[in-house]
């Protein structure tokens, strides 16, 4: 009552003041500003002491303002991404190059590998143990039926919103990572700062807005208009700022959940054999829904039934329970009808999957901007689709180039599926449109056709960008599209000999040069020295 009454004449304005009553419960809500987390520039401050530490001991001579904000990014490509991502890493690591990382951010593939690193507090000082924990996993059986299905029917009984994303996250994307993901929380003072990304799906399609979306331990929102919500808070109903309905967090799993395309080849072509059948996932559908006509026009529905009731027992190693009883059914008989809990929740899912592959309803979460003062392209409804970023650009540039993030030098590593430039080239188009320094691409056909290494791009008053090939004339000699095509991305869960063989060929992508990453570094470095006497010295002017 007391907060009632703090407003006047609060009976004809209810609505208004219980939001503004609720806001204050919640505490901060959106934040709309072009700068960082405190959290995060927490991190970063403590972060550079570390990246001084490892310069230092590489013989790198370096003042503490002097030291390179240096990101690296891993774009999308499936289980070639995962794979070739922690490859990279471990080489990194041998190196002594990955204490010099302060962001971490990726696209799809690579967020597979990141999930899976920042699954293990403090990973990369113990890299070596993590990635021999993570190949067994990856060799090993993987999620059972019943695991995977509990994750799903938890996400559609827990949250308002239920989409496609849920179902590719549970069924598709663990037979690939073989684990459920949980949410990861601040358990990374050690590690360089995650930024996993997707798009608004609807700022895509409309070409207008900020289709680039960021998820770090702290914060989500987008990257370029600069309007954040506390990461635990994403998903959650916002109103004018205001959040006025809690939802469950995020966790890692849901995050991978955004590649479409696998999605629909999982479901129609899944080379697995140890994973369950999709043929049968699909058959058990397409019975559901027949079943439901059946009912409907007064069909006796028996043997939709034993086709279901068959499928389910092979799909879950016959632990499933009937969904009708046995005996032919009267459909004038009520008792009929009745379900096990189980079956009932597996029909409930089922025909929600169904209507969400009718409407093609993917990764809609509530938007957290609704109601509120923002560009007119993020307001045009009470959710928002976040779909998987290579829709529009596979690799995550537009993170790292927030301009409060202040980037010195940018190392893509490409494993994306043909053309290995067309990630950086068009960053480089895209930057030009908005406005964003970044230096100019220019790259040869005959360079498209056998790609080396190693390429470094420089523009005045822009960050530097390391690009480097998966699949290259160095690593892979005249064998670039054999290699390909043996890793190409519509395929099954890799064999143990096929991620040995990925994980050195990524690795030799930074072990062969390990020289000429030093070299940027410390050119850098003296780029940066330069660009801060230059501008005090234009102070003392």
């Amino acid at each position: 009552m007391a907060s009632l009454y703090q407003e006047p004449d609060w009976s004809t304005k209810l609505e208004k003041v219980k939001n503004k009553i609720i806001k204050r419960l919640n505490g901060p809500g959106v934040r709309i500003k072009h700068s960082l987390n405190k959290n995060e520039e927490a991190f970063v401050v403590k972060r550079r002491k570390t990246v001084l530490k490892s310069l230092q001991k590489l013989k790198i001579h370096c003042s503490k303002d002097a030291v390179p904000n240096i990101a690296l990014l891993g774009s999308g490509g499936g289980q070639r991404a995962m794979v070739g991502l922690l490859g990279s890493l471990v080489q990194l690591d041998k190196a002594g190059l990955l204490d010099c990382i302060l962001y971490l951010s990726g696209v799809s593939g690579s967020t597979w590998c990141m999930a899976s690193l920042y699954q293990e507090p403090d990973w990369s000082t113990k890299l070596e143990k993590v990635k021999n924990k993570i190949i067994k996993r990856l060799n090993g059986p993987g999620v059972s039926w019943g695991d995977a299905f509990a994750k799903l029917k938890k996400y559609y009984y827990e949250k308002d919103i239920f989409s496609l994303t849920d179902v590719w996250a549970v069924m598709a994307v663990t037979p690939y990572v073989k684990e459920v993901f949980t949410s990861q929380h601040n358990k990374h003072k050690n590690d360089p700062f995650p930024i996993y990304t997707v798009i608004d799906k609807q700022c895509k399609q409309n070409r207008e807005g900020d289709p680039w979306f960021e998820i770090s331990p702290h914060e989500a929102g987008y990257s370029l208009i600069g309007a954040f919500v506390k990461t635990s808070s994403f998903g959650s109903q916002f109103d004018d700022g205001c959040k006025i309905k809690d939802q469950p967090e995020m966790d890692m799993l849901y995050l991978q959940g955004n590649k479409l395309l696998l999605f629909v080849q999982f479901v129609f072509s899944s080379t697995d054999p140890n994973s369950p059948s999709a043929g049968k996932c699909s058959q058990v559908l397409m019975d559901l829904v027949d079943m439901n006509l059946s009912v409907l026009n007064g069909i006796d529905p028996f043997d939709l039934h034993e086709s279901i009731r068959t499928n389910l027992n092979e799909l879950t190693g016959g632990k499933s329970q009937h969904i009708f009883q046995v005996e032919k059914l009267n459909l004038a008989d009520k008792e009929a009808k009745i379900y096990s809990d189980e079956c009932v929740c597996i029909i409930d899912v089922c025909f929600s999957i169904c209507k969400c592959a009718v409407w093609w309803i993917w990764g809609t979460k509530y938007d957290f901007l609704h109601n509120m003062t923002v560009p007119r392209a993020l307001l045009e409804s009470e959710t928002r689709d976040y779909i998987d970023a290579g829709l529009l650009l596979n690799s995550p540039y537009f993170s790292v180039l927030r301009e409060e993030r202040d980037i010195d030098l940018i190392i893509s590593l490409d494993f994306s599926d043909g053309d290995p430039f067309m990630t950086v080239r068009e960053a480089a188009e895209t930057c030009k449109k908005l406005k964003i320094p970044f230096p100019e691409v220019n790259i040869t056909s005959e360079d498209v056709k056998k790609p080396k290494d190693f390429y470094v791009f420089k523009g005045q008053n822009a960050p530097t960008v390391i690009h480097i090939p998966l699949f290259n004339v160095v690593n892979c000699g005249d064998d670039i599209e054999a290699w390909r095509y043996k890793y190409r991305t519509f395929q099954g869960p890799y064999s143990a000999e096929k991620i040995t063989d990925l994980m050195e060929v990524a690795g030799k992508n930074i072990s062969n040069n390990r020289k000429k990453l030093l070299e940027q570094i410390q050119a850098d470095i003296r780029k940066k020295r330069s660009r801060r006497f230059n501008n005090s010295e234009y102070k003392l002017i």
